[in-house]
């Protein structure tokens, strides 16, 4: 996964903890710290990369 890719899923994913649903896990709580929610965005590329 190229550089932009990463920057595209992080803001995706910052998109959604700043509106409020972005989820820790499928069903889980509502993410409350930016820290966390750069974690998931982090970690979800890393998956995105894997099934490539």
């Amino acid at each position: 996964m190229k550089k932009a890719a990463k920057v595209k899923k992080v803001a995706k994913v910052m998109k959604e903890f700043k509106s409020g649903t972005l989820h820790s896990g499928k069903k889980g709580p509502v993410v409350k710290s930016k820290k966390q929610a750069i974690a998931i965005a982090l970690s979800e590329a890393k998956m995105a990369k894997k099934k490539k």
